[in-house]
C-alpha cells in the first residue's frame, strides 16, 4: 500500500475520532470505555488472524516488547491525555499533544542514531506554530486555574508515552514483527494495564446503551483503532517516526474542517493562517526541498499568497 494512501487514511480517521470520543464521555468512565475499545479491537484482530491463518505466536522476549507497546501506546498515553482534559480545554490539549512531532524527532535521533535533516526540524516548528495560531483566540482568552500546570504535565507525560510507544513500534518493525499481529497483542496488553488501573481505582464497570455511544464505540474500535493504528504503524516503518508523526499536527485541521461542514464553525484569519502554516510545515517535512522551491518559483505562488493575505487582512470578518 502506498505511503500517501496510508497517510491520508491515518489523518482522516484520527482527525474525526474527536467527534466519536465526545459521545463516549459521560455515563461510562474513561478507562472502562478504553477497555471496551482496545479489548474488542484486539479480539477482532485475533479472530481475523485466525481466519487468515496468520501466526499470533511470539517468543517470551518478544512478548515483553509487545507489553511495553501496550503500556505506552494503548494505555498510559490515553489515560493521561483524557485526564488532562479535566484541567485544560481541548484546544490547549491539542496544542500540547502536537509536540509529539518534536518528541519523535528527538527520540529517533537518540534511540536510532538517525541524522535528521534541518528542514524536518524547521517543518516541525512551523507545523506546531500553525496549531498554536489555529487556536490562538482560545489561547488568549483561556482562564488559568490551579490545575492548569498539572494538566500540562499530564499532556506532556501522555505525549512522551506515545512517543516511546512509537519508538517501540519502529524497533519491532526493524526486527520484522508482523504489524497486525503485534498490534493485536499490544492492544491486549494495553487492555490488561487499563483493567488493572480501573480495578485499583475501584471504577464501576457499566455500559451505555445509547445508540450514539454504541455507534461511536464501533467506529473507534474498527476505524479509530484497528485501521488507523495499522496504517500509522506502517508509516512508522516506511517513512520513519519523524515524518509519520506529522499526521498528529493535521488532526486538528481535519477536525475543524469537519466542524465547519456539520457544525457551522466560523473561519477566521487565525484559522486560515494556521492551516497555511500546518500545510507549509507538512510540505517541508515530506517533500524534497529542491522540489518545493522549484514549484513555488514556477507557479509564482508567493504573488498569489501575498494578494490573498492582503485581501484577508482588509476584511473585517477575518480579524
Amino acid at each position: 500500500m502506498k505511503n500517501t494512501v496510508l497517510y491520508i487514511i491515518t489523518v482522516l480517521i484520527w482527525g474525526t475520532t474527536w467527534f466519536a470520543i465526545e459521545h463516549q464521555l459521560g455515563e461510562v468512565s474513561v478507562e472502562v470505555s478504553l477497555i471496551y475499545r482496545f479489548g474488542l479491537a484486539a479480539l477482532l484482530i485475533f479472530i481475523f488472524s485466525k481466519l487468515k491463518g496468520l501466526s499470533m505466536k511470539f517468543s517470551l522476549k518478544q512478548h515483553f516488547s509487545l507489553a511495553m507497546l501496550g503500556l505506552f501506546n494503548f494505555s498510559l498515553n490515553y489515560v493521561t491525555m483524557y485526564d488532562a482534559q479535566n484541567y485544560l480545554s481541548s484546544a490547549m490539549a491539542s496544542i500540547a499533544f502536537s509536540m509529539l512531532l518534536i518528541f519523535n524527532i528527538v527520540n529517533t535521533r537518540i534511540f536510532f542514531g538517525k541524522k535528521i535533516p534541518f528542514k524536518t526540524y524547521l517543518g516541525a516548528i512551523i507545523g506546531v506554530s500553525g496549531i498554536v495560531v489555529l487556536f490562538w483566540p482560545e489561547v488568549v482568552n483561556y482562564q488559568q486555574n490551579e490545575g492548569t500546570m498539572f494538566g500540562l504535565i499530564l499532556v506532556f507525560a501522555g505525549t512522551l508515552s506515545a512517543s516511546f510507544g512509537n519508538m517501540i513500534s519502529v524497533r519491532n518493525s526493524n526486527y520484522h514483527y508482523p504489524i497486525l499481529q503485534s498490534s493485536g497483542w499490544g492492544m491486549l496488553y494495553g487492555t490488561a494495564f487499563l483493567l488493572g488501573y480501573a480495578l485499583y481505582n475501584q471504577t464501576e464497570f457499566n455500559i451505555s446503551l445509547k445508540p450514539s455511544y454504541l455507534y461511536s464505540l464501533g467506529y473507534l474500535i474498527v476505524f479509530g483503532t484497528i485501521i488507523a493504528f495499522y496504517s500509522y504503524f506502517h508509516l512508522l516503518k516506511n517513512i520513519g517516526p519523524e515524518k509519520a508523526s506529522y499526521t498528529i499536527v493535521l488532526f486538528p485541521v481535519v477536525a475543524l474542517t469537519v466542524s465547519s461542514l456539520f457544525e457551522g464553525f466560523d473561519w477566521t484569519f487565525y484559522t486560515v493562517t494556521g492551516f497555511a502554516l500546518v500545510a507549509g510545515g507538512n510540505l517541508l517535512v515530506l517533500v524534497p526541498l529542491q522540489k518545493i522551491i522549484k514549484h513555488f518559483y514556477n507557479c509564482k505562488c508567493y504573488e498569489t499568497l501575498s494578494r490573498k493575505f492582503a485581501i484577508m487582512r482588509s476584511d473585517p470578518e477575518f480579524k
